[in-house]
């Protein structure tokens, strides 16, 4: 299998992870969004909206990272990252909609403020990107932030991953923005509370997050 997308993308890495994580490795097709390849009409023509990651399975074209993840666990063999358990499913589907909702945007809004925003603003892609947000924008992101890790940490007490004691996709989709977000300044938000701490831990010390969970230190080419 083949996926177009960047080692250092955080919309790359859960697909990434869930190959890790199933016992597979796909093939990469270094496609830069800094370098502007994801607007190419080569990856218009896989991606309509002009977005990676992109998973070409032997000539079928899947894009969205959740949606991604989600076929991979059906299709790869190896331990299954979906809970059988209906409310833990339930569980599971619901934080991964946290992240999508409350979670990644503004972690990207603090990720504009930070030391990976600076690479970015030295690459072309800059010019299609928001600038650095101001103080009271970041503190408003920083107080959703903390709304939301509020309610994930009271969650997490007493238990061990998102969706119960399993490892699933859940935490796929949380992982490579809680790593973006320490890159950027904005860690604190997560170790000052200490079941999201603990999960934090526990999660991003997996040997499968510590092969693929690469952050922007350079900039990319094309």
């Amino acid at each position: 299998m083949k996926v177009y997308g960047t080692e250092t993308g955080a919309a790359t890495h859960p697909v990434l992870l869930t190959f890790a994580e199933k016992g597979h490795e796909p093939e990469l097709i270094h496609t830069s969004v800094l370098g502007g390849a994801d607007k190419s009409p080569e990856n218009l023509a896989r991606q309509p909206f002009g977005e990676v990651p992109v998973l070409d399975d032997d000539g079928f074209l899947l894009y969205e990272s959740r949606a991604i993840i989600r076929y991979l666990d059906r299709r790869l063999p190896g331990p299954s990252l979906t809970p059988a358990d209906l409310r833990e499913f339930g569980l599971m589907e619901q934080w991964i909609n946290v992240e999508q909702y409350y979670v990644s945007g503004p972690v990207w809004t603090v990720v504009r403020s930070g030391p990976v925003y600076d690479l970015i603003r030295r690459s072309p892609a800059i010019k299609t990107m928001p600038p650095a947000p101001d103080d009271a924008e970041l503190a408003a992101v920083r107080g959703e932030l903390a709304r939301a890790f509020d309610a994930v940490d009271k969650h997490l007490e007493g238990r061990t991953y998102l969706a119960g004691e399993q490892f699933s996709l859940a935490e796929i989709c949380w992982l490579p923005y809680l790593t973006y977000l320490f890159a950027s300044n904005g860690g604190d938000l997560v170790l000052e509370r200490p079941n999201l701490a603990d999960w934090w831990q526990r999660t991003s010390s997996r040997p499968t997050w510590k092969k693929v969970g690469k952050v922007l230190d350079r900039l990319e080419n094309a």
